[in-house]
């Protein structure tokens, strides 16, 4: 069914004329739209992230509520440490598994070559799947080259269907590394994003390669506290639509091409987060949105901090 589903996209997109997208021709459920990645594959714009989900238990409750709402694509990861209930609720969805699509992260513990495809196998596992759509590497330290070797044969063997890296805007060297000795090239890159980091330098990088760029913190995340959801010309222009702050944030997002991925466990939230497909920010819209760059991360450990942390840090099965 798998093969189907591509066969067909592949087929909607041979169709396209030159100034039509993905979006313009196939839509999820909820009228959520597709991005091609440089791979081909259709990935849904718009999805759950699971960091920080308080447990297990409350991650399959929150991605059942996303489902039901229309969501079809989450984003876990093994460190989030609760990919076994995203699992649990893919198959209590009742929705057939072609049309969710879910992504993953590999620890830096898991990097190297035979060490890896042992982890994938592992995480699939976990999730009780056959295929994950899209796999990261998590953090660009330790042996993420030889990971990368073996996240290339789980794809030839049909266990992962896209490559993608996160954090990898963390410095030129790694991005380069990655580039340089990967044989199937990132479809994507997640990296911190939003309003007052636009990280227009990193976009540009990765324009070439066609690299979809997929934004973590959409919202600023908790160590914000609540700046962007805050800021006065977000409030003006939700009140102007009759929208949250959130909801702008989010829609700016999806205008601006990114794939976008909220986390959220109250249920209000994740049904609120995705009504964002009923109206659209006008040019001058968009325009003050842009205006709010500041290049302001929120989270900004330095690279050599992440490699003694993340490397000394050992996951559970």
């Amino acid at each position: 069914m798998r093969n189907k589903l591509t066969l067909f996209c592949i087929g909607l997109m041979s169709l396209m004329s030159v100034n039509t997208s993905a979006q313009d021709l196939y839509k999820t459920a909820h009228d959520v739209p597709m991005v091609q990645l440089n791979n081909g594959i259709l990935m849904p714009q718009f999805g759950l992230g699971t960091f920080l989900q308080p447990s297990d238990e409350v991650c399959e409750q929150s991605c059942l509520t996303a489902f039901k709402a229309g969501y079809r694509h989450i984003d876990t990861a093994h460190a989030y440490m609760d990919e076994a209930g995203v699992g649990r609720a893919v198959k209590e969805s009742g929705i057939p598994r072609e049309e969710i699509w879910i992504t993953s992260k590999l620890w830096p513990t898991e990097y190297g070559e035979g060490k890896t495809l042992e982890a994938i196998d592992k995480m699939l596992k976990r999730m009780q799947l056959d295929y994950i759509d899209l796999l990261y590497v998590h953090q660009p330290v330790g042996d993420f080259v030889g990971a990368w070797k073996d996240m290339e044969k789980a794809v030839a063997m049909g266990k992962v269907r896209a490559l993608g890296i996160s954090n990898f805007d963390a410095s030129d060297e790694v991005f380069r590394t990655i580039m340089d000795s990967s044989r199937v090239k990132p479809a994507v890159l997640q990296m911190e994003c939003h309003p007052y980091a636009q990280r227009l330098a990193m976009r540009e990088k990765v324009k070439p390669y066609g690299i979809q760029v997929e934004c973590w913190f959409p919202l600023g995340g908790a160590m914000s506290n609540g700046a962007l959801l805050k800021d006065p010309t977000i409030m003006a222009i939700a009140k102007e639509h009759g929208k949250t702050p959130a909801q702008v944030i989010l829609r700016w997002h999806i205008q601006e091409g990114f794939s976008v991925i909220p986390g959220a466990s109250n249920p209000d939230y994740i049904k609120e987060n995705i009504e964002i497909f009923d109206f659209e920010l006008s040019a001058d819209d968009m325009a003050k949105m842009r205006a709010l760059n500041k290049e302001e991360r929120f989270f900004n450990m330095p690279l050599s901090e992440k490699a003694k942390a993340y490397l000394m840090h050992e996951l559970p099965d």
